[in-house]
């Protein structure tokens, strides 16, 4: 699972990355919340696990922003705010999870795998392929594909964006970050995918990106 954790307690945000990675867990730690200048990179992880009272800016407000720009990453509050108000603000902004502060880290572990079996589950279908996310391979009756860690990582992102255009500037932030990489690499590896999905599962959006149907 690849998640992203956004805590400025510099304490706990290491030892929660340290401890969450002994499960197998891929962790990415932002300890300033203005590193997060573009709020739609956060589509390509699995779970998003949020403090809410940040230095420079609220979880509230970030988690508001997410959900406006539509994307639609589970999200698991992880606050010393404990009012039911509190609460409520955070599920009617779009939070799926709230855990208060202090709590045991196996319990944060249970939880978040439990958000991802709820939204993902372990295999999905695409026409007549199946994708088993946590095998991590493709399967067409009784053929089996495998894709390399960077279309895989680009397919988990259209997999989570189902059904909207993901344009070709995200992917290019989500999958390569800083990496000096232009569309055409982005075209190179669409193809790879496409080879192993049935014939039309993703569509290009001439300009703008692609969609996964």
């Amino acid at each position: 699972m690849k998640i992203l954790l956004i805590e400025d307690d510099t304490l706990l945000g290491g030892g929660l990355k340290e401890y969450l990675e002994k499960f197998g867990c891929e962790v990415t730690w932002i300890e300033d919340e203005r590193r997060l200048e573009n709020v739609e990179i956060v589509a390509s992880y699995d779970v998003l696990v949020l403090d809410l009272m940040l230095r420079y800016r609220s979880g509230e407000d970030i988690l508001k922003e997410i959900r406006e720009k539509g994307v639609d990453v589970p999200v698991l509050i992880l606050t010393a705010k404990d009012s039911i108000k509190d609460k409520e603000t955070c599920f009617n902004l779009g939070a799926d999870d709230y855990l208060t502060k202090p709590f045991e880290p196996k319990e944060l572990v249970l939880r978040i795998r439990s958000l991802v079996r709820r939204v993902r589950g372990e295999k999905i279908k695409i026409g007549d392929t199946e994708v088993d996310l946590k095998g991590r391979v493709i399967r067409r009756g009784r053929e089996e594909f495998k894709l390399s860690k960077t279309a895989w990582d680009l397919l988990m992102l259209l997999i989570r964006n189902r059904g909207k255009v993901v344009p070709t500037e995200t992917i290019l932030n989500c999958v390569w970050g800083d990496k000096p990489v232009g569309s055409d690499v982005v075209r190179a590896y669409i193809k790879e995918i496409r080879k192993v999905l049935p014939e039309g599962s993703i569509e290009t959006r001439k300009g703008v990106g692609y969609r996964l149907v």
